[in-house]
C-alpha cells in the first residue's frame, strides 16, 4: 500500500509568505558560506543534505486530504479538504492511462476544512466517472450540495456529470470495498467525527483518525481507539495542538496532541506515526519543533518495540 498525502493543515488552508520566502532563502545562503554550485541540481543536493526540513522546504497549507494506493485499481481517498484538487488533476494523468475511474471517498466528518476541495474536483464532471462517498453521517450529501449553493459557490451540485453513490457506514461493522477491508469508530469532535481502518490483500494496516479528541485524563476511555490502532503499519492522527494547548485553552475544541498519540500508538503497537492536521497559525519551524519532541518522548516513554514517529507534509509518499 502506498500512502500518499495531498494537504495535511487543519482548519483552513495557509501559504508561506514572501517574508517566510526570504528567510528560508537567507537561512539557505548563510549554510552555505563560501560554497559554489555548478547547477542546480548541486544546489537542490546541498539543501536536501545539509539544511533541516524547515529551513529547506515546507510541510504546506492544503487541508486534509490522502490517498491510500492499494492493489486494486480503485481510487481510496481519505477527506476532501484543499489538498483535493491537486489529487484530481493529478488522477486525470493517470485516468488517461487506463487507471480505474472509481474513486472511493472516505470522509472523517463534514466541516469546511474537509469539504472545500470538492467543488474544484475535475474529474467529478465526467460522465464515464463513479464517485462513492463513504461516511457515518447520514448527511453528507446534504452538505455537499449546501456547499455548492448559488450564495456559496457559482457551479452547483446539479452541473456535475460524474455517477455520485453516498454511503453510510456503521461502526463496529467491518465492510469490504474493492478488495480493501474498512472499519470504522466514532470519535469525539463537534457534529460528530470518524476514524477509519484499511486493511489490504497483503494484511497491510493503515489508520487515519483524524478531528479526534483523546483527553489525557481519560486514557481508560481509550481502550477502543487501542484496539482500532492495534499493530497498525501506519497511523495517520490528529496531532494538532501541543499537549499544554490540548489541555489548558483548546480543550473541547476536538483535536489531540502529538503526546497523546504517541501514547495510543505504544499501547497499540503501531509501527509508524505520521503526525497530521496541523495547525494553521504554526510556522514550518514550529511543526518542525514539534516533531523532534515527538520522537524524543516516544524514546523516553517506549516499553516495547520501537515507534517511527514521521510528519506528515504536502506531497509525502510511504508505502508501507
Amino acid at each position: 500500500m502506498l500512502v500518499r498525502f495531498w494537504g495535511t493543515r487543519g482548519s483552513l488552508p495557509v501559504a508561506p509568505t514572501a517574508e517566510t520566502i526570504r528567510r528560508k532563502v537567507a537561512q539557505a545562503l548563510v549554510a552555505a558560506g563560501s560554497l559554489q554550485f555548478d547547477n542546480i541540481a548541486e544546489a537542490e543536493l546541498f539543501v536536501k543534505k545539509e539544511l533541516s526540513f524547515a529551513a529547506g522546504a515546507t510541510y504546506g497549507g492544503a487541508t486534509s486530504c490522502v490517498e491510500l494506493e492499494t492493489l486494486h485499481g480503485s481510487y481510496f481517498i481519505c477527506d476532501m479538504g484543499s489538498g483535493l484538487r491537486s489529487f484530481g488533476i493529478d488522477s486525470l494523468r493517470r485516468n488517461a492511462a487506463g487507471h480505474s475511474k472509481t474513486y472511493n471517498f472516505f470522509q472523517s466528518h463534514l466541516h469546511w476544512d474537509h469539504i472545500m476541495g470538492f467543488p474544484f474536483f475535475p474529474p467529478a464532471f465526467d460522465p464515464n466517472v463513479t464517485i462513492r462517498i463513504h461516511s457515518g453521517h447520514p448527511d453528507a450529501e446534504e452538505a455537499l450540495r449546501r456547499q455548492q449553493e448559488e450564495i456559496s459557490f457559482p457551479v452547483p451540485f446539479e452541473w456535475l456529470r460524474a455517477d455520485f453513490q453516498f454511503v453510510q457506514l456503521t461502526p463496529g461493522e467491518t465492510y469490504e470495498v474493492d478488495g480493501v477491508k474498512v472499519e470504522t469508530i466514532l470519535q469525539k469532535h463537534s457534529h460528530d467525527s470518524y476514524g477509519y481502518r484499511f486493511t489490504d490483500a497483503d494484511g497491510k494496516v493503515a489508520i487515519y483518525s483524524t478531528d479526534s479528541e483523546h483527553k489525557l485524563e481519560n486514557m481508560g476511555d481509550e481502550a477502543a481507539f487501542i484496539e482500532f490502532f492495534r499493530e497498525a503499519d501506519l497511523v495517520i492522527c490528529d496531532t494538532m495542538y501541543s499537549l499544554a494547548d490540548s489541555v489548558s485553552m483548546k480543550e473541547d475544541w476536538g483535536h489531540s496532541s502529538n503526546l497523546v498519540a504517541v501514547d495510543l500508538c505504544h499501547s497499540a503497537e503501531a509501527k509508524c506515526l505520521a503526525l497530521f492536521h496541523h495547525e494553521p497559525t504554526y510556522e514550518d519551524e514550529d511543526i518542525q519543533r514539534m516533531h523532534e519532541e515527538s520522537i524524543r518522548y516516544e524514546e523516553l516513554t517506549r516499553n516495547g518495540p520501537p515507534l517511527d514517529v514521521i510528519c506528515s507534509y504536502d506531497g509525502l509518499e510511504v508505502r508501507i
